[in-house]
Formats: C-alpha cells, sequence, structure tokens
C-alpha cells in the first residue's frame, strides 16, 4: 500500500512542480518569439531538476521505506544540474544561431 501511496505522490509532485516550472518556462520563452519551436527542451528541463530534487531531498520524507533510498551522487547531482541548465539557456542559443541564418 505505501509504494502505491508514494506513487501518488511521485505524480502529484511531477504534476504540480510540472505545471509551476512550465508556467515559469512560457512566460519566459514567449518573450522572445524565436524560441517557441524549442520549448520542449526547457520542459525536459524541468523534469531533470525535479528529478534531482526528488532524489536527494523528497524521497526521505514520503511513505516508501524501502531499499534504495540514497542521495544521488555528488558527481551524478552536479551533471544533471548542469544539463539541465544548458537545456534550459539551449532555446535561446537556437533562435539566436537559427534566425540568424533565415535573416539572409
Amino acid at each position: 500500500m505505501r509504494t502505491f501511496l508514494e506513487f501518488f505522490r511521485i505524480v502529484a509532485i511531477l504534476i504540480m512542480l510540472g505545471a509551476g516550472g512550465g508556467m515559469i518556462l512560457a512566460s519566459l520563452y514567449s518573450s522572445d518569439s524565436g524560441t517557441e519551436p524549442y520549448t520542449w527542451l526547457g520542459g525536459i528541463a524541468v523534469l531533470l531538476l525535479i528529478f534531482v530534487l526528488y532524489r536527494n531531498k523528497l524521497q526521505f520524507s514520503g511513505w516508501y521505506k524501502g531499499k534504495g533510498r540514497d542521495k544521488l551522487p555528488r558527481t551524478v547531482t552536479i551533471l544533471l544540474l548542469s544539463a539541465s541548465l544548458l537545456l534550459l539557456v539551449s532555446p535561446f542559443i537556437f533562435s539566436a544561431l537559427f534566425s540568424a541564418g533565415a535573416i539572409e
């Protein structure tokens, strides 16, 4: 039963934090119209951030008490956060690269 409760907790966390992150990204990316085709990269970045947050903090406050409840190693955390930051910035980079070529 605890496993199902934890599963529904994870789904609720994904919905709430994903929607919040999506709203923030939508307002951030809508200010520059050239970033719209690449907003899915920001969505992946938000999912990576939620994963790191869950594995390093949120999993210890849930109902599941079984095996495999370890924090991510520091190097993996840094790697995932760096990849997320790169994905958050990449729509602006792609927009600048591909719109400059379309003007010519």
